[in-house]
Parts: C-alpha cells; sequence; structure tokens
C-alpha cells in the first residue's frame, strides 16, 4: 500500500502560504510515498512540484482544486488548467477528457463550497471517489455523512489533509493498492476502490491560523490588484 497526500495547497492558492518545496519536504519527512498539489483554479505550481517531486523520493500527481458553479471538485491526474464558473457536469467532463479523475472533497460542508446543497443524489454519484475524510472539520458530522454516501452508493473514498500550510501535510492520508509507484497507477487504484483513508484533525489553533493567514493573503492580494 502507497500512502498518498490529495488535496494540499501552496502559496498559488489564493488562501495558501508556502511554497511547494516546503510541501514536499514535509511529505517526504512524514514518511508519504506521492503528493499531489490542488491549488484553486491554479495548476502551474502543482505541475511543478510533480516535476521535482522525485527529488524528495516522492510521486508528484497533477492536481487542481476547481471552483464549479456547484461548488469545489479535485481534478487528479490533469495538466492543463480548468475554468472556474462551469457547471458540476461540465467540469466532470472536462476533467476526464484530460484522463483524470474528479474527486469531490468536502460534499456535505456547505461553507467551504461543497457541492452536496447544489446538485443531485445522482449528479454527486457520478463522481469517480468521494473526499470521506478532510482534516479540516468541526463536529466531524460532514465527513460521516460523505463516508456514508460513499458506502451507499459503491464509491471510492479518499482523504485529505486539506493543508494551506506545509506542517499540516500528511494530516489525512489515502492508503492506496497502486500496482506501481507511479502517478498513473495511483489513479488507476483510486477509480477502482483499492484505497483506505486515514485522518486526524487538524488542531484548532492551526485551522484558526490557516483560516487568518488565508483571509490576510486575500485581503493583500486584492488591494494589489488594485494598483496594477
Amino acid at each position: 500500500m502507497l500512502t498518498v497526500e490529495l488535496h494540499t495547497h501552496s502559496e498559488l492558492s489564493h488562501d495558501g502560504r508556502d511554497p511547494v518545496e516546503l510541501l514536499l519536504e514535509q511529505a517526504a519527512a512524514v514518511g508519504l510515498d506521492a503528493i499531489a498539489i490542488t491549488d484553486h483554479d491554479e495548476i502551474d505550481a502543482s505541475l511543478h512540484a510533480t516535476s521535482i517531486a522525485p527529488e524528495y523520493g516522492l510521486v508528484g500527481i497533477p492536481g487542481i482544486e476547481i471552483t464549479s458553479a456547484a461548488g469545489h471538485i479535485l481534478g487528479l491526474g490533469v495538466t492543463e488548467k480548468i475554468p472556474a464558473g462551469l457547471s458540476y457536469d461540465e467540469t466532470l467532463d472536462q476533467i476526464r477528457e484530460q484522463g483524470g479523475i474528479a474527486i469531490i472533497p468536502h460534499p456535505f460542508q456547505k461553507s467551504r463550497h461543497g457541492v452536496a446543497p447544489h446538485i443531485s443524489t445522482d449528479q454527486l454519484a457520478s463522481a469517480d471517489a468521494i473526499e470521506v475524510y478532510n482534516s479540516r472539520l468541526l463536529t466531524g458530522l460532514a465527513n460521516r455523512k460523505a463516508e456514508q454516501f460513499a458506502i451507499e452508493h459503491g464509491l471510492p473514498m479518499t482523504a485529505g489533509s486539506d493543508a494551506h500550510i506545509s506542517e499540516m501535510v500528511g494530516q489525512a492520508i489515502t492508503e492506496v493498492g497502486a500496482e506501481e509507484q507511479s502517478a498513473a497507477a495511483i489513479l488507476d487504484a483510486i477509480r477502482t476502490g483499492r484505497t483506505s483513508v486515514i485522518g486526524q484533525r487538524t488542531p484548532w489553533h492551526i485551522s484558526f491560523r490557516q483560516a487568518a493567514g488565508g483571509a490576510r493573503r486575500r485581503v493583500a492580494r486584492g488591494i494589489s490588484e488594485l494598483f496594477r
């Protein structure tokens, strides 16, 4: 089994803090086998991370967290940016056209752009996998609802730390029964449900720091845009 971190954010995300090198260092330090950088509506940092991941003894999986009209969708295995604002179904189609897989993160967390309130049950069930453990949780209820949905609909299950700072990489991981240590093999194993999840809650003070830091960076970037 390979240990894989499937949901992280670098400084390229509007609310991320650290360069990909720090995320890769943390992933290697905690003994992971592979990592995906999934920035909000950006892919350049993920592609860079994928290219240098072997220097850290890691498999890099290209990815992006897309803000669809319904909410957030992870596209893994894609190498071209997918536009924000497309419908849920259009976003899934574009991910698959690139040979990627569509994973729905925190689907039942409305405050974090979960898609479940805005799409039908059949649409949610059409995803390639469901993130059933996101380490940035409050009560854990949304994670449990996601897991129950995945079980009821026979969908592969994944986990992700949703780290926006490097020290949180590895808080939630997906164990993957891949046939070899490569991005293609990992994605194939996820598609076919050869996964199990391990996770722990991001500490409250870290969650607060991530949120506060993200808010400050969004304001700073907004001001910077005004003076361009």
